[in-house]
């Protein structure tokens, strides 16, 4: 989902082979944030949690939640727009369970009806900006009834802060086996899977600001360097100094992105 956009798509903002990525946060989708990316692009597409809304050539697909690395262009296209919802929200908007989008890419056309994807990829078409035409849609959808829910906001913030999931089930007044069922359809995945994809990305955003790993494996939250860098072989595929590396060595124009787009 910056991580995403499934053929350039990612939370991240880099210029590699050709291919320009930038994001913004949306102004009327709240946590949400838009993003566009040009040309084939090379590299992963890291899981951050997140879910998108995709433009792709004149297209409306949907990204879901990623539970391991995903290599950028599995969606062909030439040009990408995106808005990449929060954690927990995009199942009320799209009024399909998490969990049925797991490791997908799948056509708008396939969730909704066909009449109506027609008629909101002309909507969106009428943007000069796709990322505009898609911010309004979600902001419509939200106000028809696709709020998020309020419990799956919350479980997010305290797993996303380090809590642990017996923690978050009881400060929400849930058992852990309610949780579970409850974070399926909200994330696509349990709290356990969602607290260390969000411990990830804590790790990766203090490594692209140049920690060195002994320190960013403390603050974000692992047992030690070792633990930290078999999550990341294991939810990135890769290791702790290649993703430095590759994250060095990309051109930064703008401020980090809260998302997860790598070269590595």
């Amino acid at each position: 989902m910056a991580d995403r956009a499934d053929s350039v798509p990612g939370s991240g903002h880099e210029e590699q082979d050709g291919a320009r990525y930038e994001e913004r946060p949306a102004r009327t989708v709240a946590g949400a944030v838009l993003w566009r990316a040009g040309g084939t692009g090379s590299g992963i597409v890291l899981p951050d949690g997140c879910m998108d809304l995709l433009w792709v050539d004149g297209r409306l697909l949907v990204a879901g939640p990623d539970t391991a690395a995903h290599p950028a262009g599995e969606v062909p296209g030439s040009g990408f727009a995106g808005i990449r919802l929060a954690p927990g929200a995009a199942p009320a908007l799209l009024g399909v369970p998490a969990r049925l989008l797991r490791d997908r890419r799948v056509e708008l056309a396939d969730l909704w009806p066909a009449a109506e994807v027609r008629r909101l990829t002309a909507r969106v078409a009428s943007y000069r900006d796709p990322r505009a035409g898609l911010e309004e849609l979600a902001r419509l959808r939200t106000a028809d009834g696709g709020l998020p829910d309020p419990l799956a906001l919350e479980v997010a913030a305290r797993l996303r802060a380090g809590q642990g999931v017996a923690a978050v089930a009881e400060a929400v007044g849930l058992g852990e086996r309610q949780l579970h069922r409850r974070s399926l359809d909200a994330f696509g995945y349990g709290p356990r899977t969602l607290g260390r994809i969000l411990r990830l990305q804590r790790a990766l955003a203090l490594t692209r600001r140049g920690l060195p790993q002994a320190a960013v494996a403390a603050a974000a939250g692992y047992a030690d360097q070792a633990h930290y860098t078999r999550e990341v072989r294991a939810l990135a595929g890769t290791t702790p100094g290649a993703y430095a590396a590759g994250s060095a060595g990309a051109k930064r124009e703008i401020p980090e992105p809260s998302g997860s787009r790598t070269t590595a």
